[in-house]
């Protein structure tokens, strides 16, 4: 996944001349927190705080301050599992998780330093090399982006990840009139948190 991210990076940044409008293109690294979806895959619970992640935005300016963004982070981590009538010791198993969103971001201001705030929908895979699920994910930050100069700048960035891994629902009561129900609707969820720094660089 990092390769792919890495290829479609520099894709971009070869063919700048075929955008109408501005580009604003951000590689980043950094260390995301939580490992409830390591548990998940692992189906046990690991004492796993935090791990490296990389990833891309790509944000299209509007008007307003106003950004259409797209984003995408990788996250790895290897984790002890026993292997049955091995005297070996436990083994090591790799478990990645990628989210790949897409949604707005406002930039507040035209300075130098401009504040931010993102929202973002998308898809989050996790699982190993052997086996892997999608589920439906939601975003939500904000950071600041400095620019020393009008097309080369730095990005810092905070984020909360939401990936739903259950979700139903049941009839609690329904009325006579108009068939109206009340509800009740049960999320699971697994959260993470993200802090990055990036090369910000915008093309014309």
């Amino acid at each position: 996944m990092v390769r792919r991210a890495a290829l479609l990076f520099l894709l971009l940044i070869n063919a700048p001349a075929a955008w109408a409008q501005a580009v604003e293109i951000s590689p980043f690294g950094g260390y995301r927190f939580g490992g409830d979806p390591f548990e998940v895959v692992a189906g046990r619970a690991l004492d796993i705080d935090y791990a490296p992640a990389l990833g891309l935005t790509i944000d299209f300016p509007l008007s307003g301050g106003m950004q259409i963004e797209g984003f995408f982070s990788h996250q790895r981590a290897s984790v002890p599992v026993l292997v049955t009538g091995s005297s070996a010791g436990p083994a090591r198993l790799g478990i990645s998780i990628d989210h790949w969103q897409v949604g707005g971001l406002q930039e507040f201001g035209a300075w130098r330093a401009r504040p931010f705030l993102t929202g973002t929908v998308g898809l989050t895979r996790y699982g190993t090399s052997s086996d892997s699920e999608v589920r439906f994910s939601l975003g939500a930050g904000g950071g600041v982006k400095l620019f020393p100069t009008s097309r080369l700048g730095v990005r810092l960035d905070g984020r909360v990840f939401a990936t739903i891994l259950d979700a139903g629902g049941t009839a609690l009561a329904c009325g006579s009139a108009g068939g109206t129900c009340l509800v009740g609707l049960h999320v699971d969820a697994a959260w993470q948190a993200e802090f990055t720094a990036g090369l910000l660089v915008r093309f014309r």
